[in-house]
Formats: structure tokens, sequence, C-alpha cells
């Protein structure tokens, strides 16, 4: 028992120090966009959102896990969120986004993994609905799972993520300070041609708009040429898609996730959605080809939730209206570039199968350049 234990430690010790350690874009003094953060400039700044993890990390050829999002903490099943999601670029593989866009609703957490263990967490999602009080009479679940490829740096093939890992980060799902960077769905990603992974960011719209927040949260693993707040750092740095010194895959991925409590139905979400992929372009991103680019999108409002059992065939729920949009989409585009970035700040070198290796934003070159371009004062 013993040995057991201690193994089990200084296998999670690098993880947790990585992420004690990990600086994000505002610590440096890059300040994206105009509006204000929320309190943890996080998606758990959205009252009820939680979020965990499941880091797997073995030898060099296993770099990979789960990150899960919980709307609030409750059976979702029986109280589901209105929701949405849009399609960016659809070569990935999101399961559950018929249904989510046909009944406009979420009842199961958000799990985010790699390409090829995308069954096994929607079988953990399935065991977890159905395990759940009160959902004893249930025959149907739309588990939503989103993805990115890790196979660079994770032995992808191996598919060594299991139900545990996913049941695991779901039950660790917390409010509070989101981890960054290689973790979670994160640990094998890469972005830009540099390690990518979890990032996080939120705004807070003032009360005479309503002082609603949006917090997102994406997965990065996906090519482009990267800017940071309009500074064209990758191509000041000379790697970007496309260049002589191509170290940049194009395609990948990026699942992102946007969470308000902002009255808002399926529709406005979907417009919601949208908004998001304007962030991911403001990074550089191009959506290539092979890149699967999705937005998932719910409002933890308690007054739209949607009971599994309804009697009344009229439901006369008040949501917001069409002119009040504007302030949640700006919000929505600022905290996706935010999060893109942060992932990249918070990410560290990572060494993977096969002898390949994703090194981390080289901040000793990148915070010059932002300097230069006057995104940090001097």
């Amino acid at each position: 028992m013993f040995k057991t234990v201690t193994l089990l430690f200084l296998f999670t010790f690098p993880v947790m120090l990585q992420a004690q350690e990990s600086k994000r874009a505002r610590d440096y003094g890059v300040k994206i966009g105009v509006m204000q953060t929320g309190l943890l400039n996080a998606i758990t700044d959205v009252a009820g959102v939680k979020v965990g993890q499941t880091t797997l990390i073995k030898g060099d050829s296993i770099q990979t896990g789960v990150t899960a999002i919980l709307p609030y903490d409750g059976n979702i099943f029986q109280q589901k969120v209105p929701a949405a999601i849009f399609v960016g670029n659809g070569f990935g593989k999101l399961a559950g986004s018929t249904q989510v866009n046909e009944l406009g609703n979420l009842e199961t957490p958000i799990i985010l993994t790699n390409t090829l263990n995308v069954s096994t967490a929607m079988d953990a999602l399935i065991d977890y609905t159905l395990n759940e009080k009160g959902n004893e009479d249930v025959r149907s679940v739309n588990a939503v799972v989103g993805e990115t490829n890790d196979g660079f740096l994770n032995d992808i093939r191996g598919r060594h993520v299991t139900k545990e890992d996913v049941l695991s980060a779901i039950k660790n799902a917390k409010d509070g300070r989101v981890e960054e960077g290689s973790i979670g769905a994160g640990t094998g990603t890469v972005c830009f041609g540099f390690k990518g992974g979890i990032g996080t960011s939120s705004r807070k719209l003032p009360e005479s708009l309503g002082g609603y927040t949006v917090g997102v949260l994406v997965q990065t693993n996906f090519g482009g040429v990267l800017e940071i707040d309009g500074a064209p750092v990758g191509k000041e740095l000379g790697k970007f898609s496309f260049s002589d010194e191509l170290l940049n895959n194009v395609d990948g991925s990026c699942m992102i996730v946007v969470a308000t409590d902002a009255p808002l139905d399926h529709r406005n979400l979907l417009r919601l959605a949208k908004r998001a992929i304007i962030g991911m372009g403001k990074t550089g991103g191009i959506e290539s080809n092979g890149s699967g680019d999705y937005v998932i999108a719910f409002s933890t409002a308690e007054s739209l939730r949607v009971p599994y059992t309804v009697k009344q065939q009229i439901i006369n729920n008040p949501v917001l209206q069409n002119d009040a949009m504007s302030p949640l989409f700006m919000a929505t585009i600022e905290a996706t570039e935010e999060a893109i970035i942060n992932s990249l700040f918070a990410a560290k070198t990572v060494d993977g199968r096969n002898g390949n290796k994703a090194a981390s934003l080289p901040l000793d070159k990148v915070i010059p350049i932002l300097k230069k371009y006057n995104r940090i004062e001097k």
C-alpha cells in the first residue's frame, strides 16, 4: 500500500507544480479587450459552473486527459439548461450536437477529451446520468462529448482514458480557480506550433447592461498565424502556418465552451456561440480544412431550465430581448480571445511520443514583441 501511494504522489506532483507556477497573460500586463473581467477571469465566474479535470501522464507516450464542465450542481437531466452548438469547421467528432440543436437544451455535463476516447467518455456520461438519483426510469441520454486530436504528443491509438477517469473529472469538479495549460483534455494539445492546452476567461457586464457574466473555456489544438492582442507575434517569431520554418500544423481543433447567466434561449445562445469564433479568429486561427472548431453555449438562468417531465403544453419563460445581445456578443469575443492566449501562456514544454516535442510559448521573446507593439507598457 505504501509503494502505491508513493508512486501516485510522484505521478501527480509535477502536474500540481506546473499549475501552481503557471502565469496568465494579465500577469504580464497583457489586457485583451476593454470589458471588465469577472473576479477569477474564468468560466467559473458564472455562478454554479464547475470544472473538473483528470490528467494522464505516463512516461512520454501518454499525454492526455479529461476536462468536465458542469452547468450547475444538480441533476442536469431532470432540469436541463438551454444550449446551442455552432460549428465553425466540422472536421471533428462532437457527440450529442444534433439533439442539442434540435431541442435547444443540454442534459449532461460537457466532457472534453481526445478524439479516440469520445466513445469512452460517452459511456461514462451515460453511466453517470443513469445512476443519478431520480433517473431510475431514464432510457435515453444525450451525452455531449467534444474532442481534439492529441496524437502528436500522445499515444492516441492506445485510448488510455477510462470511464473512471471521466467520472473522476465529474466527481472532482469545483468552482473557483481553473487550472490551465497542459492539464486535463489539454495535456497533449498543440496550438500555433507551441504547447496548447486548457484556457479560460470571463467578462462581467456593468449593471446598466444587465450585470450578466460570460465565461469561456477552451481546449486549444489548432494552427494559424499567432496574434496576441493584435500584435503579430507569429510573424515576428517567424513561426507560422505555411512559413519556411513550418513547425505549425494548421490542422487540429478547438473546443470552445461558453457559459452565461443571462436568460438566453437556444436561438440567442446560437448567436452568442457564433461570436466565439470571432474571438478565435482574433488570435490568428484560420479554421483549416482538418480542424474541428465547435462552440457549445449554455445559459445557467434557473428560470429557463427545462424539466424532464413537463405537464403544461405552453411554457412562458422571460428571455433577454435581441437588442440587449450586443454587449454579450462583445463579452464572448473578448473572453474567447483571452482564454486561448491564456492556454498558451500557462502551458509548459511537453516531450511526447516518438520523440515529438511541443515547446512552450517563448515568453522571453514574446514579451519584448508585445512591448514593441505597445501591448504592454515599456
